[in-house]
């Protein structure tokens, strides 16, 4: 990790664009900060659909994840690619973030209470909250990169107009329903490449691939620490100890394979073109929530298993088996250019998704999960091995 090559603690710097080349460039102390704040709202969320899941509640639970999970995941992003092209570590730069941490905390307070009772009012003002202090970053930045001003005002308006409209959605009867969420996360998503159109902002790959992976990492982190309470949960309510012990087993096996497999890229050479960089950047959606409904797949079965809730078998291994079937096949698909692995290897992942799936009908599932995500991760570093030894 290193910090900024700016010297610490100054009080105002022009807010001018770093080098996409810049050596050396890691994930500050301020940003780990950021990572570690917002994962409050990860867990709050994973939680949160956990329950709707065990009440029976899953087309409810799966729609308020996804619209909640969007909120999370949109807010940092942005200030990771922001903070990619414009960290001046000055003292405005780093109060600005504090505030958005504050934002995100509100999120994270309100995240229960908009998935379960669809009232998104805290979860929008802590998004709000976060939202307007990048505009003000955005202005700063417009202010002295003469180059990218157009971009940067782009960005500014982009946001402060659709935060204006996030705002005016809590005064429609019920938030607008999921109608008005979409048409506003439309534009969300819309602002990035319309922005980027006028001046390409300078985000670093290498930092860009680190920030993500460290995010990945934290919430696959996050998604452990709620299983093992689970599991703990379990056992100190005298719950069969082989019974548990093979669910543990299983989520272990999963954690360890899943972390495996996102690692074993080489991401930066993904990030070469905006194209690529914004679909590697929104699929990462897909990769966050589905690492983050891992651990409360796996809190759920646990509690099945001990006679809670009210899903049948099959819906609570599918509550295992699905997310991780969405892991192992965002990563694929995100990384398997700048992988460049061959064909077999490129196979390897498509038919595990399909037995990851296959479990959900078997007798143990969390464990089957578990086992068929380990014997990818040795399977393709058969096949890669194989490869470098002829290279």
């Amino acid at each position: 990790m290193s910090q900024s090559p700016y010297a610490a603690n100054a009080w105002y710097r022009p807010m001018l664009a770093r080098r996409a080349g810049e050596e050396h460039r890691t994930a500050t102390a301020l940003e780990l900060f950021f990572d570690l704040c917002f994962v409050a709202a990860v867990a709050q969320a994973a939680s949160a659909f956990e329950h709707e899941l065990a009440e029976g509640h899953l087309g409810h639970g799966l729609l308020g994840y996804a619209l909640v999970f969007f909120a999370i995941w949109w807010a940092w992003m942005n200030f990771t690619w922001f903070a990619s092209a414009y960290d001046t570590d000055d003292v405005p730069y780093r109060l600005l973030t504090l505030v958005q941490i504050t934002g995100a905390l509100v999120m994270a307070a309100g995240a229960a209470q908009a998935l379960e009772h669809d009232d998104f009012t805290v979860i929008t003002w802590g998004y709000v909250v976060m939202r307007l202090a990048m505009v003000t970053q955005w202005l700063r930045a417009a202010h002295t990169d003469l180059e990218r001003r157009r971009s940067c005002l782009r960005y500014a308006v982009g946001v402060f107009v659709l935060e204006l409209g996030w705002l005016a959605r809590l005064a429609l009867p019920h938030d607008g329903g999921v109608a008005s969420f979409v048409v506003l996360a439309l534009g969300e998503l819309a602002v990035p490449v319309w922005a980027e159109r006028a001046a390409r902002t300078t985000w670093h790959p290498h930092h860009i691939a680190e920030r993500y992976g460290l995010f990945t990492l934290i919430v696959l982190g996050e998604s452990i620490t709620a299983a093992t309470l689970a599991v703990r949960t379990a056992l100190d309510a005298d719950a069969e100890l082989g019974s548990v012990l093979v669910l543990a087993l299983g989520g272990v096996l999963t954690g360890f394979a899943l972390w495996w497999l996102y690692f074993a890229q080489d991401a930066p050479r993904r990030l070469s073109t905006l194209s690529t960089a914004v679909l590697w950047g929104y699929g990462h959606y897909a990769v966050f929530s589905s690492a983050a409904a891992v651990g409360a797949g796996l809190a759920l079965n646990v509690g099945h298993d001990t006679g809670h809730g009210t899903l049948t078998d099959r819906q609570a291994a599918a509550a295992y088996t699905v997310p991780v079937a969405v892991f192992v096949a965002c990563v694929w698909f995100l990384h398997r250019r700048a992988g460049r692995l061959p064909a077999l290897a490129d196979v390897l992942h498509p038919v595990a998704v399909l037995a990851v799936l296959a479990t959900t009908f078997s007798p143990f599932p969390v464990l089957g999960t578990g086992i068929v995500a380990s014997l990818l991760v040795g399977a393709t570093l058969v096949v890669t091995g194989r490869r470098a030894g002829r290279v």
